[in-house]
């Protein structure tokens, strides 16, 4: 449950990060979704994560070499931790993170962990980011257009601005809203795209999850610009 306002979570994040965050919530928008969380949380209802800006907390601005995409956080009991696609170690891997430690299998020959929890990607640079970073229980996309999306494009717009290259990492259509935001930046990036990870969708056309090997494309862009591979077997 979300134990702190907004503006305590934002004095907590690394320096780089901070005037971006601070500039957001002094927003019009940024003023709205304050106030839409303190009302649903005035109202009873049950948010998570408790720290929706975890990402931004374990990967500075200037370590990012790569960026994961996602939609918005699980909305079951204890899942989300404010990383996209990943759980607490205690946590069963739901099916979205099933599906990409198999791509990672047949990608990478990875072998499949027994933890969800993706901070060993966080702290090597990856930036697991959702476009959406609250939910509420039991409620899925209960939070999408409250404001989440006008700060998540300044994140990624932000990082696409910046000429040191990265990997942009969209899974599914409404992480590939922030396609274009890269594009209209600089050139030295790489977008890889597909359709999101969850069984729905993972081996359905035209961009199919399963087999699009973005692990092993990921890193022989980041090694052939110099930024060295990301572990993503261990880390």
């Amino acid at each position: 449950m979300l134990p702190k306002p907004l503006s305590e979570q934002i004095a907590a994040l690394p320096p780089d990060w901070r005037p971006l965050a601070e500039r957001f919530a002094a927003s019009a928008q940024g003023v709205a979704l304050q106030a839409f969380i303190a009302g649903r949380r005035a109202a009873g209802a049950t948010i998570y994560p408790p720290r929706p800006l975890r990402a931004l907390e374990l990967t500075p601005r200037g370590q990012v070499r790569a960026v994961i995409l996602g939609q918005d956080p699980y909305h079951g009991a204890g899942q989300a931790h404010g990383l996209a696609f990943s759980v607490p170690d205690s946590v069963r891997p739901p099916p979205s993170l099933r599906n990409i430690f198999l791509e990672l299998h047949g990608d990478l020959g990875c072998a499949v962990p027994a933890s969800g929890n993706l901070e060993r990607w966080a702290r090597q640079g990856v930036l697991l980011l959702n476009a959406v970073l609250t939910v509420e229980d039991g409620r899925p996309g209960s939070h999408a257009g409250k404001g989440w999306e006008a700060f998540t494009d300044a994140v990624i717009g932000a990082l696409a601005d910046d000429l040191q290259p990265k990997v942009f990492l969209f899974w599914g259509a409404l992480a590939q809203a922030g396609q274009p935001r890269v594009a209209a930046a600089a050139r030295n990036h790489c977008v890889l795209s597909a359709n999101h990870p969850s069984p729905l969708s993972a081996r359905r056309p035209p961009q199919p999850f399963l087999g699009c090997r973005h692990f092993s494309q990921a890193n022989a862009f980041l090694v052939g610009h110099g930024r060295g591979a990301v572990d993503w077997c261990g880390g």
